[in-house]
């Protein structure tokens, strides 16, 4: 059965094991931090739930607790490649950001994780890109880290690979100069193989200056933050009108709300749940997105009315607990969306772009 305008749920695994907090909700013994064997086991639980992807950010910041001595967070480019030849059907994000890393070691990073997925990979630009801390949104603004020429950069490199070696390299001419930036001339490399997808998605996260422009050129994914479906829907017009005013086609462009979920039998255990999450590490979610707190079906009740309303194309989930609220999400969630005729229960394709219902690499262009 393929839904014509099914939900799409992406998955945040950024602070596995990385919370002061998280070995709380599974005993009384502390797990070990950065525990590869334990992100295995949540990957293969949100893969049993036909989820899009899972992603992991590169935010440099340290752990948001304001008690902790526990510091870092695993390398996303790194974990997405372990967890490429490790999984079947589901996404994975790496987040990569190009401020500190040229944009064409970002391809060839990206591009290794999506080989070794056989197409499942995304990028998406790095926290320390487009995230809304005064210094980065500043530098955007003046100019002084071009996202749209690094991005622009990133895509000619995928496009080079297109099965040959590249005819300088081939001519043993050294390489050339094809995007010249503000602060940089970056010019092609050694030939490797392509990403199986051609053009591995790419994912923007809105919130410093630029960061919709960046979106409206050269996004498939488009993160919003949002409290409520009113203000989810008037964001959600923003993007694709603006991705419209780039020359592209809305269609092709996937836009989903960024969700703290807290689930629970009963609304009551939740919302005293999430007290108890605020208490220990002095946060819970983010003040400017959508944090539910209720039950499962609640909460599949919730994707439903902002998908079929047009408020968005599905949502960006970061469970309070990974172990408690993913396991909700996977085996009451998604069977009440599926029964609901508004998500799959099998991966369409073998690609990440065919779970997003994306067009393939050969109706792609890069954006001028």
């Amino acid at each position: 059965m393929t839904f014509l305008n099914h939900a799409h749920i992406g998955l945040d695994l950024t602070e596995t094991r990385a919370r002061a907090a998280s070995w709380k909700d599974v005993g009384s013994t502390a797990a070990r931090p950065f525990d590869g064997a334990h992100v295995l086991e949540l990957v293969a639980l949100a893969e049993r739930g036909t989820l899009d992807f899972v992603l992991f950010d590169d935010d440099f910041t340290l752990q948001a607790s304001r008690n902790t001595t526990l510091r870092g967070r695993l390398d996303p480019a790194l974990i997405a490649a372990r967890l490429g030849p490790r999984s079947r059907g589901i996404g994975l994000v790496a987040s990569v950001g190009t401020r500190h890393t040229d944009p064409r070691d970002v391809a060839q990073a990206v591009a290794s994780i999506d080989r070794a997925s056989g197409g499942r990979a995304a990028w998406q630009l790095g926290g320390t890109d487009v995230d809304q801390g005064d210094d980065v949104a500043a530098a955007v603004a003046s100019g002084g880290h071009r996202l749209d020429v690094a991005a622009e950069q990133v895509l000619r490199s995928w496009d080079r690979w297109d099965g040959a070696v590249p005819q300088p390299a081939l001519a043993g001419r050294g390489s050339y100069v094809d995007v010249e930036g503000i602060h940089f001339a970056a010019s092609a490399r050694g030939a490797t193989p392509p990403p199986p997808q051609g053009r591995p998605p790419i994912v923007v996260r809105l919130g410093a200056a630029g960061s919709l422009d960046v979106a409206a050129r050269f996004a498939d994914v488009v993160r919003i933050r949002a409290t409520g479906r009113a203000e989810a829907q008037a964001r959600t017009a923003q993007v694709l009108d603006a991705v419209a005013g780039a020359g592209r086609d809305p269609r092709d462009v996937r836009v989903l709300v960024d969700a703290f979920v807290v689930l629970a039998a009963d609304e009551a255990s939740a919302r005293a749940r999430l007290e108890l999450v605020a208490e220990l590490d002095g946060v819970a979610g983010d003040a400017a997105s959508l944090v539910h707190a209720g039950t499962a079906e609640d909460l599949a009740d919730l994707v439903g009315d902002w998908v079929e309303s047009g408020a968005a194309d599905g949502f960006t989930v970061r469970p309070a607990s990974l172990r408690t609220d993913l396991h909700e999400l996977v085996e009451h969630t998604v069977p009440a969306l599926r029964a609901a005729g508004l998500f799959r229960d099998f991966y369409p394709g073998t690609t990440l772009r065919d779970t997003l219902g994306l067009a393939g690499q050969e109706a792609l262009a890069v954006s001028a």
